[in-house]
């Protein structure tokens, strides 16, 4: 078994898509409408080894959500083989880091925000 797809909520499709492919370098793999509202939306890191569905937020609870799926805390890791790279492009392209790269027992690491302020951790495995 492997993870293939995490749901993440957001609060419009194509602002969402914009994000990701602009500023990670994401490829849009599907937009398939599935109702007049609502769609099915498919985003993913360039090696494609897990894929997020960008999930359009539905009533005040998923609403409340958006940015926040974590409670505060980083949700997701995104592994780069090249972090001083990885790490300038998105800086270059206004990604907001909420420090400076740090050294961990783990590897090189640094927590950052989407378009929602969700947090995330840029990492280059040691």
């Amino acid at each position: 078994m492997r993870l293939g797809v995490i749901a993440y909520l957001v609060r419009d499709y194509d602002e969402a898509v914009a994000w990701f492919t602009e500023k990670l370098g994401f490829t849009l793999v599907e937009d398939a409408p599935l109702t007049p509202a609502k769609r099915w939306v498919v985003v993913a890191p360039p090696d494609g080894s897990c894929s997020l569905l960008l999930a359009k937020a539905e009533g005040a609870a998923q609403e409340a959500a958006v940015g926040a799926q974590a409670g505060g805390r980083v949700l997701l890791f995104l592994y780069t083989d090249d972090f001083a790279s990885s790490y300038a492009a998105m800086r270059a392209k206004g990604v907001k880091f909420l420090e400076p790269p740090r050294r961990e027992a783990y590897g090189t690491v640094a927590v950052f925000e989407d378009l929602y302020g969700q947090k995330w951790d840029l990492i280059e495995p040691g």
